[in-house]
């Protein structure tokens, strides 16, 4: 089994900055996929951004140029660099990982999920 452990969520003012932390512990073997996703109040859930074991990155459309995903300094951990934060930035902001476990078993596995709202 695999856990996933998220922080940094809250309350921030537009233009504000916010970093978000997930680590991964458990029995994994190898990590392919490590991302954020976020899902507003009445709306579809969303890629934020992702990185690859190999570094490769993807961000959504409309977090370019101010979020950065990064690989944190500790072994399967990720964070997310959140820079002029709009309102609309607001939303519950979830872990996703894509690894394989010691037991040969490729899978997804998602955090609870951190409220970030973005207001004045």
């Amino acid at each position: 089994q695999v856990q996933l452990v998220e922080s940094g969520g809250g309350l921030v003012q537009p233009g504000g900055s916010l970093r978000l932390s997930c680590a991964a512990s458990g029995r994994i073997f190898s990590l392919y996929v490590m991302a954020w996703y976020r899902q507003a109040p009445g709306k579809q859930r969303e890629l934020v951004a992702g990185i690859t074991s190999g570094g490769s990155t993807d961000y959504g459309d409309s977090v370019k140029g101010r979020f950065t995903i990064s690989r944190g300094n500790a072994e399967n951990t990720v964070d997310l660099q959140m820079n002029t934060l709009k309102p609309e930035d607001t939303a519950v902001y979830s872990c996703y990982v894509q690894c394989r476990t010691v037991l040969g078993v490729r899978n997804d596995y998602w955090g609870q999920g951190t409220q970030v709202t973005v207001s004045s």
